[in-house]
């Protein structure tokens, strides 16, 4: 966490005696008397996730010579949180987690960042050979913030901490992956507004899953969310980063690596599951957002998103058919979603964590029913690009492949979860990068990928 931050979290835990209570505790709540009190008063936020992940892709080994087959990824990881969060006193709560990410096998590629840029081939110098699991070891950090609530209606969190916006489209806390995605700075979210929440923020450093602490900039994030009832809601969103680099290098194929990568998204969003009664509701959702250069960054950066779909939901299944387009602005830049939690989008399979330059058009079906403690959930996509592309050997086309996934998710207790996930991405027409020397991949290759996890909750 940078020094700023530092010295302003322990400048408001200093206070926490010295302010007085400026709101009400909220209703049938005994309010702790001491300090002692708050932290006894508190809660958990533990748990440990044991999971096996299996990649096998088609290709050579990057950068190997002779060149060779890509070895299957094999990677046993487990992620320790321990963590607590007191009650509030003197309408002020703190809390602190600690992350552990330990290898039980490390035949994989962990991405950790050495000399190459985050989305490369290959990042760690002696799994040159393996296939990719960004998992790396580390321990450390994963939130240290404090809350304030002497507003009514209003909380004002400083210090490292997780961010979750609507769908997690656009900023999120990468929570599949071991290490999360955490950030360094303030936030506000205020409910004055009879149906709304207004949410406001200004980041300073943001560290990425595979452990890089980036501070060459800042984000700031308006956030309006309008609820037009209690499943229906219209947002609008503005994020504005001056991060220059985010490790992408060239892989958001602007044209050297140290192009500055600054911009600003905004958008509005209408999403809901309308009741027509107790058993039948209509999913829907309509989305369009653009994506500008931004405090001197490149000017190419310049694309269109929109998400539109729907579907039914009937008691405990449902399944809708939306198509999102990441757009390309005539094929020298693509839409980016640098903090996005993107393992969620465009298949599970992670094949598109980067827009490639010619954009991104998924038409998907997704379902999923639960039945007692399972919840069975599937997805298929159609990948094509918005511009078409140079296929390699020559000629153009529009078809990046295709993709399947599955997942059963079984809740043995409220504390104990468990699932299995496979996805399955098979390439269509031979997407040829514009250098074919790029540390990007040259094609986006046939990959099957294969979970197993197992969770345990305080």
């Amino acid at each position: 966490m940078n020094r700023t931050i530092n010295t302003y979290l322990l400048a408001v835990i200093a206070t926490l005696y010295a302010l007085p209570t400026l709101a009400e505790d909220a209703a049938n709540v005994v309010a702790p008397a001491t300090l002692m009190e708050a932290i006894t008063m508190g809660k958990p936020m533990s748990s440990f996730r044991l999971r096996y992940e299996n990649v096998n892709q088609q290709g050579n080994a990057p950068i190997l010579s002779p060149t060779r087959p890509l070895e299957d990824a094999n990677a046993l990881t487990l992620r320790s949180l321990i963590g607590w969060q007191t009650a509030v006193f003197n309408n002020f709560s703190f809390t602190a987690q600690l992350i552990n990410v330990s290898k039980l096998d490390s035949d994989f590629n962990d991405s950790t960042p050495t000399t190459l840029p985050l989305n490369s081939a290959s990042n760690q110098p002696n799994r040159l050979a393996y296939a990719k699991v960004v998992d790396p070891d580390y321990t450390g950090i994963n939130q240290l913030y404090v809350d304030w609530t002497g507003i009514k209606n209003t909380k004002l969190r400083l210090g490292r901490q997780q961010v979750n916006l609507d769908n997690v489209r656009f900023v999120g806390d990468i929570g599949f992956r071991q290490v999360m995605q955490v950030f360094d700075g303030i936030s506000i979210m205020n409910k004055s507004i009879p149906n709304t929440e207004v949410y406001l923020s200004h980041f300073e450093a943001v560290q990425q899953v595979n452990t890089a602490l980036r501070t060459n900039g800042a984000l700031d994030i308006a956030h309006v969310k309008y609820s037009i009832t209690p499943t229906e809601s219209l947002l609008g969103y503005g994020y504005f980063s001056s991060f220059s680099d985010l490790g992408f290098g060239t892989a958001w194929s602007l044209p050297t690596s140290n192009t500055n990568q600054s911009n600003q998204i905004i958008g509005l969003r209408l999403d809901g599951a309308h009741p027509l009664n107790s058993d039948l509701r209509v999913l829907y959702t309509a989305e369009f957002a653009h994506q500008g250069n931004y405090q001197g960054s490149d000017s190419r950066i310049d694309a269109n998103y929109y998400k539109v779909g729907g579907g039914i939901g009937v008691n405990n299944f449902s399944i809708r058919a939306d198509q999102e387009l990441l757009g390309s602005n005539n094929g020298t830049y693509a839409f980016q979603t640098p903090f996005g939690t993107n393992h969620l989008f465009q298949g599970w399979v992670d094949k598109f964590l980067t827009t490639p330059k010619e954009g991104l058009r998924d038409s998907f079906v997704t379902a999923a029913y639960k039945y007692s403690n399972f919840v069975f959930s599937g997805e298929y996509h159609q990948f094509n690009s918005d511009n078409d592309f140079n296929k390699v050997g020559g000629g153009m086309g529009n078809k990046y492949g295709t993709e399947v996934d599955a997942a059963v998710t079984y809740n043995y207790s409220k504390n104990i979860s468990t699932k299995i996930e496979y996805g399955k991405f098979t390439e269509g027409d031979q997407y040829q990068a514009t250098s074919a020397s790029s540390q990007t991949s040259v094609r986006i290759r046939d990959t099957n990928k294969f979970w197993l996890t197992a969770m345990y909750t305080f």
